[in-house]
């Protein structure tokens, strides 16, 4: 007996030890086994017939995972929040925007109407670049614009075909500012030139000029000037129209050094832009503006010698009084010297706003006496301030406190509930609430002041008459400054220079002494340069010198006004 142990065989314990078996007997039919009393087990080959194996019961299959779509989910929705971040100016113009849609709507109805420019606030213009001032980016309100240009330069035709000559320019200088100029506006103006000036009438306007001049009139429509100019603007070569222009320039030179000479300054600044009109390469010209600018120096030194005193006597708490060791006097005196002095009209609203200050001071210790009269005094500086107004609303308390009378007056202190809205009845609550909300629509159309009682201002001081401790209206009466100035920065943004300088005499006269007033009043001088300057590009030359007059009234010292005169001049 061998000592090898077989692996198939059993060992006595009826154990069989696993064996691979010959890799030989591979490819040889599967005998079935012979019954060793295991439990048979019968295995498919699923692969070689080519189908899939069974699903076993015990074993279902789980759902996939799906771990990838949470990150996606929140990729989706950050891009959306983004892209609706991103877009959320145009959004909102999606949203009706009833205010703007009420002012196109009666700008058409105006252009329908043929009223088409004006200053009442009812024209075409005026409505459509409302409109433009309520929402900057509007395509109606450009369009609408542009429709009022092409009925202008229409107009102008009829009137020319007509004979109506000056009602013809007037129409063409306001088709060239809505157009900007354009071949039909050129193509008028041309023959509005020649309507002026045939040829067979030149030498009867050189007749009149030289009469003119004899006669001393060297300014006017009817001057020589003007007469001369409209020859040379019909034909530039003609040298008795040119030398006729020398010769006033040198009498209006004249006039302008006496002005000089007598301390008339404001004579004297007309007279030497009238001769840059007429005579714009007149030789004296600069000498004469170097002239007024050492005057203006001189001047300059004594008036900030008045502002610094005034400035002196506020913070030394003299306001006012009979002398003129006080702020107003000295205030006043630099504002006799200079009118135009924005720093002296800042003092004196600076008065105002102390005087102000000290009524309701009165108002709070019960002296209504007193606060009339500090009162009576700011509004002789300031008669349409809207510290003033909310102030002299807080003396009356309105219609209730008038019923109620000082007996119902409640106790001071911080709990203390005013008086007036104490006794405010529902009805006088309700109606207190309406001219809020008319007040708030009025401010948001820009009719701050006027039409007068539907005006903003008018609206909140109606309704602080009726309840005059109204939170609601003190705070927009308040308001309407700051409101002022947003208004004034979108028209000058979108070039609207007429309407920016309209708000901004607004704002002067709802926030008196408001420091912040001396860089939006430079800005509005720039804008006026800037417009001058369109407007020589126009061809404009007579609008372009009117807008340099605006612009030197505010912005004084900007270093672009002088070189604006020069080129304007030139014609550069």
């Amino acid at each position: 007996m061998s000592g090898r142990r077989d692996n198939n065989d059993r060992d006595a314990r009826g154990r069989t030890e696993p064996t691979l078996g010959r890799l030989d007997d591979l490819d040889k039919p599967v005998l079935p086994p012979a019954d060793d009393g295991l439990p048979h087990i019968v295995v498919d080959d699923f692969r070689r017939r080519g189908a899939a194996p069974p699903v076993s019961p015990r074993a279902p299959r789980g759902p996939r995972k799906r771990g990838w779509l949470i990150p996606v989910l929140v990729l989706v929705l950050i891009g959306t929040v983004t892209g609706l971040w991103l877009q959320q100016d145009r959004l909102r113009n999606l949203v009706p925007a009833t205010e703007l849609n009420d002012t196109l709507a009666q700008a058409n109805h105006a252009l329908d109407e043929g009223r088409l420019d004006g200053t009442n606030g009812d024209s075409a213009r005026e409505l459509f670049e409302k409109a433009r001032d309520q929402q900057p980016d509007s395509d109606q309100a450009r369009d609408g614009l542009r429709r009022v240009g092409l009925a202008e330069v229409a107009k102008a035709d009829a009137a020319l075909n007509a004979g109506r000559l000056d009602e013809a320019e007037a129409a063409l200088n306001v088709a060239r500012e809505l157009l900007g100029g354009g071949s039909d506006v050129e193509r008028l103006s041309q023959r509005l030139s020649q309507a002026r000036n045939p040829e067979n009438r030149t030498e009867a306007l050189i007749d009149q000029a030289q009469k003119a001049f004899a006669a001393g009139r060297f300014d006017g429509d009817d001057g020589a000037g003007a007469l001369y100019r409209r020859v040379l603007d019909a034909d530039k070569t003609n040298a008795v129209a040119a030398r006729g222009l020398d010769k006033v320039g040198d009498a209006l030179a004249a006039q302008a050094r006496q002005a000089i000479a007598d301390n008339d300054k404001a004579k004297a600044n007309a007279i030497v832009d009238r001769i840059a009109i007429l005579v714009p390469r007149y030789g004296d010209l600069p000498s004469l503006r170097a002239a007024l600018a050492e005057t203006k120096k001189q001047d300059g030194q004594a008036v900030a010698a008045l502002i610094q005193q005034g400035n002196d006597a506020l913070r030394a708490g003299r306001f006012t009084g009979d002398g003129d060791d006080n702020a107003q006097s000295r205030f006043q005196a630099a504002l006799a010297a200079d009118p135009d002095n924005t720093d002296a009209k800042a003092g004196l609203g600076r008065v105002a706003q102390a005087l102000i200050v000290q009524a309701n001071a009165a108002i709070d210790s019960e002296d209504d006496a007193q606060a009339t009269r500090l009162l009576d005094r700011a509004a002789k500086l300031a008669p349409k301030s809207a510290e003033l107004a909310a102030a002299r609303a807080r003396i009356g308390g309105g219609e209730t406190r008038a019923a109620t009378g000082d007996a119902a007056r409640p106790p001071a202190g911080d709990d203390a509930v005013p008086e007036a809205s104490m006794a405010v009845s529902p009805e006088q609550k309700a109606k207190v609430a309406d001219l809020v909300r008319r007040a708030q629509a009025a401010a948001s159309r820009g009719d701050i002041m006027d039409p007068p009682g539907d005006s903003a201002y008018d609206l909140y001081r109606n309704a602080l008459a009726i309840d005059g401790n109204d939170p609601a209206a003190r705070a927009g009466l308040q308001g309407l400054p700051a409101q002022v100035e947003r208004q004034m920065q979108q028209a000058v943004a979108s070039g609207n220079v007429q309407r920016a300088e309209n708000l901004y005499g607004t704002l002067a006269d709802l926030a008196p002494g408001d420091t912040t007033q001396g860089e939006l009043r430079h800005r509005l001088g720039s804008a006026w340069i800037d417009n001058a300057l369109q407007r020589a590009g126009q061809g404009d030359r007579q609008g372009a010198f009117q807008a340099l007059d605006h612009a030197r009234r505010y912005a004084p010292d900007d270093p672009r006004l002088q070189s604006a005169y020069e080129r304007i001049a030139t014609g550069r």
